[in-house]
Formats: structure tokens, sequence, C-alpha cells
């Protein structure tokens, strides 16, 4: 005969043989409370920390237990976000289906530093700045559900950044941008204006596929760029050649108010479509959109534009992202140290005109008994 269960006081079975145990009691303001717990030891534990908060005077929000917010909900609110306020809405979205691929319809709040970290340790596949990119994403939906109260800490904020290498410079060579424009030419000539005016201004590729024509001046030849990756607006001149490329680009508008556009006429947010198979069949490796942008700087430092120029070109916040391509000026680096031969209390005889007399080499050739 089995045991009959010893009843606690506050504890109860709502349905009898549920397991499933409530607890009742009075709050510090004397109002009936009944939460459903669970397990009937949870239910004991909770019914006793109760009570000592009611002795304690201890006063209990209006509802104790309030409806959890899925992570759904929270992705539905960042896109929303990122399409009012981001220039890379597109990339957002991508990556925003896989966040909710992997977490799928889980409360926000059951997600934690640890998961997220395993997470982005599992991608092998990506790089340490796209990675840092779905950290950022996942922040900024924790970020808006703190403030719009649906969620009450931000797991992210607990997970390191990867450590992005921005020292590697990859620019075309001549013979590599006579390949790709040959490609580009025969396959996708109606996007060859698309990469002109990315090799003439070292735009961003959220800055050149967010331009619309109203940006354009072309009695000052320049174009506004509204709002930058720093926050701010910049204005960039425009040479022969990229006003070329624009003029091509208005040739198929259709009077669209987007400077660039799919063959649906909408708005092109991205040039994967074309630009990747363009540069699988050039044979070019390692090689981005971003590297074209690293082309543009990269030939302005060698045609011996100073540093200063350049970090106001791309569009730099600091000097230090423009010191980067310091050394693709070999030319003018010689030159600066090469002064130093022409200075000073003793004028030595330039290097490809010296004889044995020379105050430098006469010591070293007698040491060696050289004739």
């Amino acid at each position: 005969m089995k045991k009959p269960t010893k009843k606690v006081r506050g504890v109860f079975e709502k349905l009898p043989g549920s397991e499933i145990w409530w607890i009742c009691y009075f709050d510090a303001d004397g109002r009936k409370r009944r939460e459903k717990v669970g397990r009937k030891g949870a239910a004991i534990a909770l019914y006793r920390k109760r009570k000592t908060e009611v002795m304690e005077g201890k006063k209990l929000p209006d509802k104790i237990r309030a409806k959890k917010v899925g992570f759904p909900e929270l992705a539905e609110d960042a896109l929303e976000y990122s399409r009012a306020h981001k220039r890379s809405f597109g990339d957002d979205e991508i990556r925003m289906a896989k966040l909710r691929d992997w977490i799928g319809e889980r409360s926000a709040d059951s997600v934690n530093p640890q998961e997220i970290e395993r997470w982005l340790c599992s991608r092998t596949d990506l790089k340490p700045a796209t990675l840092n990119r779905y950290r950022a994403l996942i922040s900024l939906t924790y970020r808006l559900g703190m403030q719009n109260g649906k969620v009450s800490a931000n797991p992210a904020r607990l997970v390191r950044q990867r450590k992005e290498n921005n020292a590697r410079i990859r620019f075309l060579s001549k013979e590599e941008e006579l390949v790709l424009r040959q490609v580009v030419e025969a396959k996708h000539l109606v996007h060859l204006p698309e990469l002109e005016l990315a090799l003439n201004t070292g735009l961003r590729l959220g800055e050149q596929y967010g331009l619309a024509w109203e940006y354009l001046d072309l009695e000052r030849r320049t174009l506004t760029i509204p709002f930058s990756k720093n926050g701010e607006s910049r204005h960039v001149p425009l040479n022969d050649d990229a006003l070329l490329a624009l003029e091509a680009a208005r040739m198929l508008s259709n009077g669209q108010p987007w400077v660039f556009l799919n063959r649906y006429g909408e708005r092109l947010v991205s040039p994967r479509e074309w630009f990747d198979p363009s540069v699988k069949e050039a044979g070019l490796h390692n090689f981005t959109w971003h590297c074209l942008r690293h082309t543009f700087a990269s030939r302005l430092v060698m045609a011996g534009v100073d540093l200063r120029t350049v970090q106001e070109l791309m569009g730099h916040k600091t000097i230090q992202m423009t010191v980067r391509y310091a050394h693709l000026a070999p030319k003018h680096e010689l030159a600066a140290v090469q002064r130093l031969c022409d200075t000073g209390p003793v004028q030595k005889a330039p290097s490809d005109t010296r004889t044995d007399t020379d105050p430098l080499l006469r010591p070293l050739k007698e040491n060696a008994n050289i004739n």
C-alpha cells in the first residue's frame, strides 16, 4: 500500500497526480498570491523563501513571473532598427537568419555568454572580422531588447572580440586589373561602372551601394557620403574616370533615385552576384571587394601623394589607419634618408663615383689587402 503523501502548508497540486506543484501565501501587503513552480521540493523551498521575504517586509512586483520574450521577437526588432539606420542591413539580414537557425524559438534570456562563445568558436569557416560582426549583431539585438524592457541583460557584452588582422594589404597589380576588367567586360558589362568607381574613389562597399543621385554634385565634382563608417558625412572628389563611370551608371538608372540597380530595377545592395564570380574566373587569390579600396590607397601612395591627403580621401578617422600604406612609397623614403648623405661636416662623393682615395673606403681596402 502506497504511503500517503504528507501535506505541506502552502504547497499543493492544482491537478492531483500532475506532479506540478504550486504555492499559495499572503504577501507583505496582505494580497493572496499563487505561483506555479514544478517539482514538490522546489515548491517547498520557494514557499519558505516567500514567507521569509514577507517577514522581512519585502515588496514583490505585481508580476513575479513576466512572460518570457522569445529570441525571434528581439531579432525582428533589431532588423527593423538596422533597416532604418544601417547601410549594412542586407548583411545583417543574412547573419540574423543564421543566428535564428542556431537559437531557434528559445526565450531570449536563456542565451548565455558561454553559448555564444562556443557557437563563434564552432564557425571555423569564418574569419575573425566576420565573427566580430556576428558578435556585434547579437549585442545590438540584446541592447535594443534592454531599451525596450524585454530583457534585462546583454550576454554578448561578456564575449571577447576576435583579433582582426588589419595589417594585410592586398591590392591589384596592373596585370591583375587588366585580367579582371576583361572578365567583367565579357560577362558583366553593365557592372563595369561599379568597378571603375571603386578603383577611383576608394569608397567602402556600403557607401558605394548606398549612393543616390541627390548626393552627386557635378559642378563641384564631388560625392557626398551623408553617413560614413565613422558616423560623419564626408565629401569625395571625382576624377575624370569616376565621372565617366557615373555617367554610364546614369544611362542605366531609368530615372531611379539610386545610382546602382539590380536586374529588377531595384537598388543594388551588394556586388556579390557579379564580383565574386569575376574574381574567381580572373584567377585572383585572396581578393575581396575591400581590396579595391586598398588598391585606391596604395596607388595614391605610390604616386607620391602624402599620407595626410590619403587619410582624407579614404575617410580614415586616424592617421594610424593610413600609415599602413607608407611602405609602398620606397622612392620617397629613400629620398628622405639620402639627404643625410648630402649634409654634414664632410662632403662625400656619390656612391657610384667613389675612388680609392675615398676616406671611408681606403682603410677597408688596406685591411683587406685590396690593390
